[in-house]
């Protein structure tokens, strides 16, 4: 009974986060946040952040692996499975609803109109997640540089044009982080064996 219960509280969550998000994974961040970490208390605020930062750098949106991740921690593998689907389904449907019936959707003036407040909307999602990431991030000297030198070369790579793309920004900063990471331990083990 409990397992059926927590399963129906996965689907009907996922659904409204999956229903009412426009603008991709980036945007449901703030949303899984708030209905995962805040009210539901299914994962802790680390866990949001250790899930977010993994679901980036793995195969599919964002989003579903995050749902995914949470149904898993709640009830297993069924949990991931219907989590998944009801983040996945509604916006499904609503897609499939569109391309059969209307055929120049975006061409409807209400509906173009809609989109531009929608754009905005999403930009706001999109900055909450990150301020609700950054106010959450270790109070440590190492990763604010980090956060700050990749926020500049991606301010610049905007700005300029260039061609770089923002994996390999990724790439390079866990590559310095695992760096750093290496020569600390090592540091730390020489001073142990030194004692």
């Amino acid at each position: 009974m409990k397992k059926r219960k927590i399963l129906l509280d996965l689907l009907l969550t996922f659904m409204k986060i999956g229903l009412f998000t426009f603008g991709g994974g980036y945007a449901m961040i703030s949303i899984i946040e708030n209905n995962c970490v805040e009210r539901k208390k299914w994962i802790s605020h680390d866990d949001m952040m250790n899930i977010t930062v993994i679901a980036e750098s793995t195969p599919g949106p964002i989003a579903i692996n995050c749902a995914t991740f949470v149904g898993y921690q709640q009830a297993g593998f069924p949990g991931s499975v219907i989590a998944t689907l009801g983040i996945v389904v509604p916006s499904f449907i609503i897609i499939f609803l569109i391309s059969m019936f209307l055929d120049n959707f975006l061409e409807i003036a209400i509906i173009a109109n809609a989109f531009k407040g929608i754009k905005i909307a999403v930009g706001i999602l999109i900055l909450d997640a990150a301020v609700t990431m950054i106010k959450k991030m270790q109070k440590k000297v190492f990763p604010r540089v980090i956060m700050i030198f990749s926020f500049a070369a991606m301010l610049l790579i905007n700005i300029f044009s260039w061609n770089f793309s923002s994996i390999n920004l990724m790439l390079i900063a866990a590559a310095i982080s695992f760096i750093v990471f290496i020569l600390n331990d090592t540091s730390m083990q020489k001073g142990g064996a030194e004692k």
